[in-house]
C-alpha cells in the first residue's frame, strides 16, 4: 500500500516506518524539517500539519491509501479543526485514516471502554480537549462522508527511544544509588503500553476490515500502582529500589508540579489516574500485549547502550528529601 506517516521521525513514527517497510509498503513521511535518516526508500513531504492551507497544497493530487496521523504539537497544540483539515486534505480514495489519540481523551476515571463518553469541549486541560475534539471531528466525517477512520487510545507509551524523561529518570537514580521519591501512598494507578505493541496495532488496523469506524484502547492488560512501577523498573535493571514516600501536599508546596527540571517522579508521570480495558482490541484485532517486565528489560538494554547519561541535577530532590527528614524528626 501507498502510506503516509505524519510524524515519522520520532518515538512511535520510527518503528512504524520500519514496520511498514518490512511489510513491503511504500512509505512517505510528512514533517516540518527536511531530512529524516530513515533511508532512501522513505520519501518525505515538508509541511506544518497545523497549517490547513499548507496541508491542502502539499497533499493535492497525491493518492495515499493509508494515512497515519501521529503528530501532536506540544508547544502550540493540535486542535480538532486542524486534524479534520488534514483528513479532508487526504482526498476521498483513502482506505484508512489512523489517528493516534490517547487515553487522555476520556478526561479521567478508571476502566474505560471505547463506548464511554469522551471529555467535553470545555475540559480545562488543552491536550485532553484537543484529543477528544479531534476524535469527534473524525467520527463525524466517518458518518457524513465515509472517512475510513480508526483511532487508537494508548496510555503511557514506553520503550526504546522514549524522548520523555520517564523510564530513564528512575534508572538514572537507581544507577546512582539514589532514593526514589514516591508521591503519597504510592497506590495511584498508571497504565502503560510497549511502543512495539502500539506499532503492531497500527499495522493491524490498516488491514483489519472490522476496524473501520472504531476506536481501540491499546494498553497492557492491567494497570500498576506507582510503587509497583518503581519495583518493576528496578527489577528490569536488576537493582533494588530505596523508596521514600512524601505526601503530595508537601511536594506541591515545594513547587514539585512545575514543569522542567523540578521532577520528582518522571516527566508528567504523577497525574490523576486514568485506566482502560482492552477487551475490544483483544476480540477484534487479536491484540496480545507484551509482558510489562519483558518490555522493560528490552527498554533497559536500550538505555544502557544508547541513553545520554548526563549527570542529573538532584538538588530539588535533595530539598524534598531534607524536608521529609525534618518533618519525620518533629
Amino acid at each position: 500500500m501507498n502510506t503516509l506517516v505524519i510524524g515519522g521521525t520520532l518515538f512511535i513514527g520510527r518503528p512504524l516506518v520500519a514496520g511498514l517497510l518490512k511489510a513491503g509498503h511504500q512509505v512517505t513521511i510528512l514533517h516540518r524539517k527536511a531530512g529524516h535518516g530513515l533511508g532512501k526508500r522513505v520519501a518525505e513531504i515538508v509541511a506544518d500539519r497545523n497549517d490547513a492551507a499548507a496541508m491542502r497544497r502539499v497533499l493535492a493530487g497525491r493518492e495515499f491509501e493509508v494515512v497515519f496521523d501521529n503528530v501532536y504539537d506540544w508547544e502550540r497544540g493540535t486542535t480538532g479543526a486542524m486534524v479534520e483539515a488534514t483528513a479532508r486534505a487526504c482526498g476521498d480514495r483513502l482506505e484508512r485514516y489512523i489517528y493516534m489519540s490517547s487515553v487522555a481523551a476520556y478526561g479521567d476515571g478508571l476502566n474505560h471502554h471505547e463506548g464511554d463518553a469522551l471529555a467535553p469541549d470545555d475540559h480545562p486541560e488543552v491536550y485532553v480537549r484537543n484529543k477528544a475534539m479531534s476524535e469527534r471531528a473524525l467520527f463525524r466525517l466517518h458518518q457524513r462522508t465515509g472517512l475510513p477512520v480508526v483511532t487508537l487510545r494508548p496510555p503511557f507509551v514506553y520503550g526504546p527511544g522514549n524522548p520523555f524523561y520517564r523510564e530513564a529518570f528512575f534508572w538514572d537514580r537507581l544507577r546512582d544509588k539514589r532514593p526514589i521519591i514516591v508521591p503519597g501512598d504510592g497506590r495511584r494507578l498508571m497504565q502503560f503500553v510497549y511502543v512495539k505493541d502500539l506499532v503492531w496495532a497500527c499495522l493491524r488496523v490498516m488491514e483489519a476490515p472490522a476496524a473501520v469506524g472504531h476506536a481501540f484502547n491499546i494498553a497492557n492488560l492491567r494497570p500498576v500502582t506507582q510503587t509497583e512501577l518503581v519495583e518493576a523498573l528496578a527489577g528490569a535493571a536488576s537493582k533494588k529500589a530505596q523508596v521514600v514516600r512524601i505526601p503530595r501536599e508537601r511536594i506541591l508546596r515545594a513547587a514539585g508540579a512545575v514543569p522542567g527540571p523540578r521532577l520528582y517522579f518522571g516527566q508528567n508521570f504523577d497525574l490523576p489516574p486514568i485506566t482502560q480495558a482492552v477487551s475490544k482490541a483483544q476480540r477484534v484485532l487479536g491484540f496480545r500485549p507484551t509482558g510489562f517486565q519483558e518490555g522493560l528489560k528490552a527498554t533497559y538494554r536500550w538505555y544502557v547502550r544508547h541513553y545520554d547519561h548526563k549527570a542529573p541535577d538532584y538538588a530539588y530532590e535533595d530539598h524534598l528529601l531534607g524536608t521529609e527528614m525534618s518533618a519525620a524528626a518533629r
